[in-house]
């Protein structure tokens, strides 16, 4: 079948007056989370709940075995379940995509298409953070029925990913008229469409939405999980990403109305903004100190490895390489980076027994939870 070339992306959609309602609910939320105080511990608990959360049903959508007490195992405790290793890997993959994102966000880095290879590329890398940029894919890809074989959706062709990707971004960094909201959203559909990977498309478009919303501001302190309310509703999820009169991305795919789909993400982010809202209002009820804006400055390794710092304030290289199953030489380099960037100092500079402490700031912050 003969098909046209690409034209430049110019989504369709409508802001209906739900629609605005719904984004006017997000933006009480957000002012209301960013007054709140929530003190490191809750704070740290939270957003570590959210990661999980956020990895478990974005995997399960696409088919992973594991529970998400499994997750929570596989993550922090590098357990193994024999028989799913795939499985294992897939979470992996995401909480380490997830550690990219955050890191991403807090140097405000700009989307480019290196940056949505490198995500695709941990995802897909089973828990390794040293990766290259996952090339597009070269061949043809097709969405079938998991029970009928029938086809689904037929994405574009190869050929015309590279430019399809490329209008994506482009148009994604000349939108800063459009709310954050609609521009992650649109950028979800739109990856999904494109489908530019043989595998890991799905979760990939929704790591580039927090990637998008947390560059926006709408990090909600890293506390909310979208993939959530998507899994509870896997059906409503892919009714609103079917748009088109063909299953066919060359036969109306491109120039379809969105707005079905804008709408279902915007009500979705308003109900996942608002649960963080009742959770946080919760635990700040509880008292402490907002250290907020201090947390930011660690990363999700350093938020973890406080946890080791309330039960004893020195631990050691073993107990940090323990709680991230790291290898004995991979954890002291690890600690060694922490002391150079001023997170910890050596309190036993003995090699066999060296043993580390929370610099004053960080120790501070934890008397304050007490």
């Amino acid at each position: 079948m003969k098909t046209k070339k690409p034209t430049a992306f110019n989504p369709v959609f409508t802001i209906t007056p739900a629609m605005a309602a719904n984004l006017m609910r997000i933006e009480a939320v957000r002012q209301a989370i960013q007054s709140l105080p929530i003190t490191p511990r809750v704070l740290a608990s939270l957003r570590e709940t959210a990661r999980l959360f956020s990895t478990h049903y974005s995997t399960m959508i696409e088919g992973n075995r594991l529970t998400q007490e499994q997750v929570v195992q596989v993550i922090g405790q590098e357990q193994h379940f024999p028989g799913r290793e795939r499985d294992e890997g897939e979470v992996k993959g995401y909480y380490a995509a997830l550690d990219e994102v955050e890191r991403a966000a807090q140097q405000q880095e700009a989307v480019t298409e290196a940056a949505v290879q490198r995500l695709h590329a941990l995802l897909m890398g089973g828990g390794k953070t040293r990766v290259r940029p996952t090339p597009y894919r070269d061949g043809q890809n097709v969405i079938r029925d998991s029970r009928s074989s029938g086809i689904v959706y037929m994405p574009p062709e190869a050929k015309d990913v590279p430019s399809l990707m490329k209008q994506l971004v482009a148009w994604l960094n000349r939108q800063d008229e459009l709310p954050v909201p609609i521009r992650a959203g649109v950028a979800h559909y739109q990856f999904a469409t494109i489908h530019p990977y043989y595998d890991g498309n799905g979760r990939t478009a929704r790591l580039l939405t927090t990637l998008i919303l947390h560059l926006g501001s709408y990090d909600l302190k890293g506390l909310y999980a979208l993939e959530e309310y998507y899994a509870r509703g896997l059906k409503d999820y892919y009714e609103a990403l079917t748009v088109g009169p063909s299953h066919n991305y060359y036969m109306g795919r491109a120039e379809a109305d969105i707005t079905g789909w804008v709408s279902y993400f915007i009500e979705g982010m308003a109900v996942s903004f608002e649960k963080v809202r009742d959770q946080a209002r919760s635990e700040s009820a509880k008292g402490g100190k907002d250290q907020t804006k201090l947390l930011r400055n660690l990363d999700a390794r350093q938020r973890k490895a406080l946890a080791l710092f309330r039960r004893s304030r020195q631990v050691t290289a073993k107990e940090i390489g323990a709680l991230f199953g790291l290898q004995p030489r991979t954890a002291a380099l690890l600690c060694q980076r922490w002391v150079e960037s001023g997170f910890l100092e050596v309190t036993d500079p003995a090699r066999k027994s060296r043993r580390y402490r929370l610099n004053n700031v960080y120790e501070a912050m934890l008397d304050d939870e007490k």
